[in-house]
């Protein structure tokens, strides 16, 4: 039968496995560094794995699949415990599948296993939800102006930045994901100030691999101090984290990074 299922771009992948634990169905694995689609009994064509590749290499495609079987399915879900139960129905009741749902929690009456508590958090990728702080913002103390910006070079986009540049010499570098800086009111004075500043976005940009190359090219040659990687709590932004190790391991660098993160409020989250 022809039905929605996920498809894995091989050459994307970046073995980075962020979708694995973002599928509670256990359709997804890891297998020779790259993710693998293992059994389409088990995906339920939904694209809950989408969101969290920061590469952009799961996309859902039409094509012949066995069907989808729930009961087959709860059979992987309860060997995980209650929390991949209670992602399992979140993931269900965020997609509208209630006949899903119904037989999900048939099965585990039958069982005898407890229904965890599965109001779902958000609908769709926590990234894109929509929030709506006027009112949050309109009862917080007015601000004064902090003072000049603590920027020290131009540009900061890293694919508009010289790997060269005199700036990077001796620096200890701020790796931002773009959101950042709008979101943490601080931005300047807390992580900006002192260091030599490059930006993008891992899920939206599409230049990822430049990006290790570039940075690579960075590392390999300049003096780097040390990297503080500021992301935001979304799962596309841990892309952020991923893009920097990889290009420490292609420059054959050991170099301190902190990694710090923005919460979707503005707050800054405990390390």
């Amino acid at each position: 039968m022809k039905r929605s299922i996920i498809t894995i771009d091989d050459t994307k992948c970046n073995g980075c496995g962020l979708c694995v634990p973002n599928c509670p169905e256990g359709a997804i694995q890891m297998i020779n560094g790259k993710a693998r689609l293992v059994s389409d009994l088990f995906c339920d064509g939904l694209g809950a794995c989408i969101g969290h590749c920061p590469q952009g290499a799961i996309t859902i495609e039409e094509r012949d699949a066995v069907p989808y079987d729930e009961r087959k399915t709860m059979d992987n879900i309860i060997k995980g415990g209650a929390d991949v139960i209670k992602a399992h129905l979140q993931h269900l009741k965020e997609h509208g599948q209630t006949a899903y749902l119904d037989e999900a929690l048939a099965v585990l009456n039958e069982r005898g296993i407890a229904v965890p508590a599965y109001e779902p958090a958000h609908a769709g990728c926590p990234g894109m939800m929509m929030r709506d702080r006027r009112a949050k913002a309109s009862a917080a103390p007015a601000r004064t102006v902090s003072g000049a910006s603590a920027l020290r070079q131009w540009p900061v986009q890293l694919q508009l930045v010289n790997s060269r540049a005199p700036y990077f010499q001796d620096a200890d570098l701020l790796v931002a994901a773009d959101c950042t800086a709008f979101a943490f009111g601080a931005f300047h004075q807390e992580f900006l100030e002192g260091k030599t500043l490059v930006v993008f976005c891992p899920k939206l940009d599409k230049v990822i691999d430049q990006y290790v190359d570039k940075l690579a090219d960075i590392f390999q040659n300049n003096t780097i101090n040390s990297i503080t990687v500021l992301k935001m709590e979304v799962p596309c932004c841990h892309g952020t984290r991923i893009v920097v190790d990889k290009a420490l391991e292609k420059a054959g660098k050991q170099i301190p990074v902190v990694d710090r993160t923005i919460g979707i409020d503005g707050e800054l989250m405990a390390e």
